[in-house]
């Protein structure tokens, strides 16, 4: 077996292994290069700084970008918050892109779950998201060809409760014993719920999307459980920036409800046309339907880079309130690496 061949240990060691790393483009180098991340620092000295004021002698707090970067680099490898921390120690590209040396100090997975924590209590991750998206209308990325709208599902751990306990919970009740076990009661999400699309079956959340047509980005979106149908979400998705453009979507926006929406916001209906037990669609109405697919279909890219490049859709957390965070941080996350590989073709 060939030896690894051992150099005597020196003080450039670690510049001598950034500079091979220098050649290699990672995926949170290119966000580093076309994301500003002191434009957010305003809104999270607002929402976290008045928390935080202590007296002599209290421990300092991480910088807030550099605790939102780890957060970054979190949701796009859909890592968990022991896995983030051993990461940060570990790898020098994530080292880079933090802008940390091998010296300075990681924060352990506790701070980063309260870091998260105090960010969701604040309800900031929608608010994060839409700041990014108002820098987005700002450069001209998003076009004005209209949207498109899909769900699809986030599945989190599926709990293994009782047919009465699964039935106090549909009812919105906390199940008999439960609150008398305040550890299993912090263990149980009482709001994800079960699925069934094309006979398989689903248990967590959805996340609703509305993507723009040109770029691909998300321009808003909704989180539900995963029992929500598609429609029911509609209202949140659209508004009046979207009237007198086009609207796609799959047969599962179809109904009077969504039409009349569409109707009052001055929105284009291209939702696809549904066929009905003795009224099937007619030959021209599968011709639209096949063109209105060809543009749908860009849909699928959000979610499905989020499935390939980051790592999958599922999260591991309980209640909706951190799925929503979670979700959140996802599609923002998304928004980022779609903004930087748009900027990237443009330079």
């Amino acid at each position: 077996m060939t030896k690894i061949k051992k150099k005597d240990r020196g003080l450039f060691e670690y510049q001598e292994r950034m500079e091979k790393l220098n050649g290699i483009e990672t995926p949170m180098d290119k966000l580093n290069r076309f994301i500003e991340w002191e434009a957010f620092r305003d809104f999270l000295t607002e929402v976290l700084a008045p928390k935080e004021q202590k007296g002599p002698g209290g421990a300092p707090h991480y910088d807030y970008i550099f605790m939102f970067k780890i957060l970054v680099y979190q949701r796009y490898y859909n890592l968990s918050d022991e896995r983030t921390e051993f990461m940060i120690n570990d790898s020098l590209s994530a080292q880079r892109f933090l802008g940390i040396t091998l010296s300075d100090q990681v924060p352990d997975h506790n701070k980063i779950w309260d870091f998260r924590e105090r960010l969701m209590k604040a309800g900031a991750f929608e608010k994060l998201f839409d700041l990014f998206d108002r820098h987005l209308a700002k450069t001209g990325v998003v076009g004005k060809a209209g949207s498109i709208v899909d769900a699809s599902f986030v599945e989190t751990p599926r709990q293994r409760n009782t047919r009465e306990e699964n039935k106090a919970i549909k009812e919105g009740k906390i199940p008999e014993g439960w609150k008398e076990n305040p550890s299993k009661l912090s263990h149980k999400d009482r709001d994800a719920r079960w699925a069934i699309k094309n006979k398989e079956r689903y248990y967590g959340y959805k996340d609703h999307i509305k993507a723009d047509i040109k770029s691909k980005l998300i321009r808003g979106y909704a989180v539900t459980s995963a029992n929500v149908h598609d429609s029911q979400v509609i209202e949140d998705l659209v508004n009046e920036g979207d009237g007198g453009k086009p609207l796609y979507g799959d047969s599962a926006y179809t109904g009077a409800a969504v039409s009349e929406i569409l109707s009052k916001l001055g929105v284009k209906n291209k939702i696809h046309k549904k066929g009905y037990r003795n009224k099937p669609l007619t030959e021209k109405q599968k011709e639209k339907n096949k063109d209105k697919s060809r543009v749908r279909a860009r849909v699928e890219h959000p979610f499905g880079f989020m499935e390939n490049s980051m790592n999958g859709m599922g999260i591991r957390t309980i209640g909706i309130n951190r799925a929503k965070a979670q979700i959140g941080m996802k599609n923002l996350v998304y928004n980022f690496a779609r903004y930087a590989f748009l900027m990237s073709r443009s330079v």
